[in-house]
Order: structure tokens, then C-alpha cells, then sequence
């Protein structure tokens, strides 16, 4: 049975001649003693269940800050990478560009000397015709001069005969 503070002031003993009831104090006194062992026990008890929530909250907490604190290194890291890996594309984009330039640059200059080539190669075919042109020509010149003088070797074979060896000591001269 409980008992409230406000029951055991209100509570009165039966008085006798010589002071208070044995009878009704000593159940009254058992009674207290055992509501103070069960209170004990109760309070014993939540001080146990208070440390031990305590302790867990404790636990809790250094949880919570070591996930905090795991949060802001995460954070901080990915941070970072997206920083790091940012810097290496705006790099690998400069390579890029250089390489690209580098390339048109190789290119340009390989069109250059091809360009070049080429023109070399039309002055060397002019040169060539030309000079094939002069060959042909002075060869067409040398058969017309051959053929004009075996013509006149064919003629004057033939006019020999028409010819008699006087004509020949006195007026003509032939090769």
C-alpha cells in the first residue's frame, strides 16, 4: 500500500495514558518502512536507468558529432574534388586547345609545303614541256632540213643523168 507525505501528516494516533497506541503505531511504522524501502528501491532503480540513459545519450551524442563531423569531412572532400577535378578539365581542355592548334598550326604548314610542291612540280612540268617543246621543235626542224636536203640529193641524183659531164666541168655544181 502507498502512502503520500500529506497521509503521514495528517495521520493521528490513539493516545493512552502513557503516550500513543503500540497497536496502531508500530503497523502504521511498518508500513512507512516498507513505502521508504520500495521508494528506495524505485529511486535506486531510476538512478540506474537515468546513468545508463545518460551514458547512452552520452554515446549518442559523440555519435552524432562524429557523424557531423564525418558530414563536413565528406563535404569538405567532395569539395575538393569537384575543385580538383574542375582544374583538371579546364586543363586537359587548355591541352586540348593547344593540341588542336598545334595540329591546325602542323596542318597549315603541311599545306604550305605541299602548296609548295605543287607549285614546284608545275614549274618543273613547264620547264619540262617547255624544254621538250624546244627538243621537238629543233628535231622537226633538223627532218625538215634532212628532208629538204634529201630532196634536193634525190633531185640532183636525178638531174644527173639529164646532165652531161660537160655541163658539169663548166657551169653546174652539185655535191
Amino acid at each position: 500500500m502507498r502512502i503520500t507525505p500529506i497521509e503521514i501528516q495528517q495521520h493521528r494516533f490513539k493516545t493512552k495514558i502513557f503516550g500513543y497506541d503500540t497497536s496502531a503505531v508500530d503497523p502504521f511504522l511498518e508500513m512507512l518502512a516498507d513505502e521508504l524501502e520500495r521508494l528506495h528501491k524505485q529511486n535506486n532503480e531510476l538512478k540506474e536507468s537515468l546513468a545508463r540513459t545518460r551514458t547512452s545519450l552520452e554515446q549518442m551524442r559523440e555519435r552524432e558529432k562524429a557523424l557531423q563531423e564525418t558530414l563536413m569531412t565528406a563535404q569538405q572532400v567532395t569539395k575538393e574534388l569537384k575543385l580538383n577535378a574542375r582544374k583538371e578539365a579546364e586543363i586537359v581542355v587548355a591541352e586540348a586547345h593547344l593540341e588542336g592548334e598545334r595540329v591546325i598550326r602542323d596542318a597549315n604548314e603541311r599545306r604550305m609545303q605541299l602548296i609548295s610542291e605543287i607549285q614546284e612540280i608545275r614549274r618543273q612540268k613547264i620547264s619540262f614541256e617547255g624544254g621538250l617543246r624546244s627538243l621537238i621543235e629543233n628535231h622537226l626542224k633538223l627532218m625538215d632540213i634532212d628532208s629538204l636536203q634529201i630532196e634536193d640529193d634525190q633531185q640532183a641524183r636525178l638531174l644527173r643523168p639529164l646532165i652531161s659531164d660537160e655541163d658539169i666541168d663548166g657551169q653546174l655544181d652539185f655535191p
